[in-house]
């Protein structure tokens, strides 16, 4: 190639009058910054695509700015399944939040005062151990519930709000997701993730680390009936609760 340029040259020699095409240079970077090839910049590009698509995929919201709701998500269209790594990651995160401490704090308190469970006992002993079981009670069922059924079943742990319609209507919705949920392609199914995952933890926790006396089918059937219960409330509340959040802040309704 060199030769053959050179022959050319040769062959046909400029006139004094002929001057060269001016070559425009090259971009230059900022001042203080490295240049990127083109190949740093398309990948910086598609990393830029796939955090977004991360970011959509769940939630920074807390209810009443305060509990974790990080499996929520508002006016969503199409988003990505979650993979398995991320299901237990963004239960992970919300079942150690900070919150949760004072939280199960709160409802041993409320199990002291009562005397619930009398196997514990009381004083600061008794508190002890419900706030400790208060708190593997929920971790064990947010997983079973949010990660690892959902994962073996390649069910989506997340709550798509509903968002418009009477208010009957929405409450309806967020009550039937306890029943229907989207698997990861997106259909419509039975909710076994959250029926059988907290039947399963309500075993685990009953048999493992409860009162011996209270290890027996009745009280896993309260313990699973009060966690579907408490989950369906949480449901109806998080439907309703962006419109909460927006009357607070004053903020207008975003379109669907």
């Amino acid at each position: 190639m060199m030769a053959a340029a050179f022959g050319a040259a040769q062959s046909e020699p400029q006139t004094p009058d002929t001057k060269p095409a001016p070559q425009s240079a090259p971009a230059q970077p900022p001042a203080g910054q490295p240049a990127q090839s083109g190949d740093q910049t398309a990948g910086q590009a598609s990393q830029g695509t796939k955090d977004a698509a991360a970011t959509k995929a769940t939630s920074n919201d807390r209810l009443f700015f305060t509990l974790p709701n990080f499996l929520t998500l508002e006016n969503a269209g199409q988003v990505p399944p979650l993979t398995t790594g991320e299901k237990f990651k963004v239960v992970a995160r919300g079942s150690f939040d900070y919150v949760q401490i004072p939280w199960y704090g709160f409802l041993a308190g409320i199990s002291q005062a009562e005397d619930s469970e009398e196997g514990y006992g009381q004083g600061a002993q008794g508190y002890g151990k419900r706030f400790g079981a208060y708190f593997a009670d929920g971790t064990i069922e947010n997983f079973m519930v949010g990660a690892v059924l959902p994962s073996v079943l390649r069910q989506d742990p997340r709550y798509f709000q509903s968002g418009h319609g009477s208010f009957f209507n929405r409450t309806g919705y967020a009550v039937s997701r306890i029943f229907v949920t989207r698997t990861d392609s997106g259909h419509q199914q039975f909710n076994f993730s959250e029926i059988l995952g907290s039947a399963i933890g309500a075993g685990i926790s009953t048999y493992s680390y409860h009162p011996r006396e209270d290890r027996n089918l009745p009280n896993t059937a309260s313990v699973w009936g009060s966690q579907v219960g408490y989950d369906t409330i949480t449901l109806v509340v998080k439907e309703f609760w962006p419109d909460i959040r927006r009357k607070l802040k004053k903020q207008p309704k975003q379109p669907h």
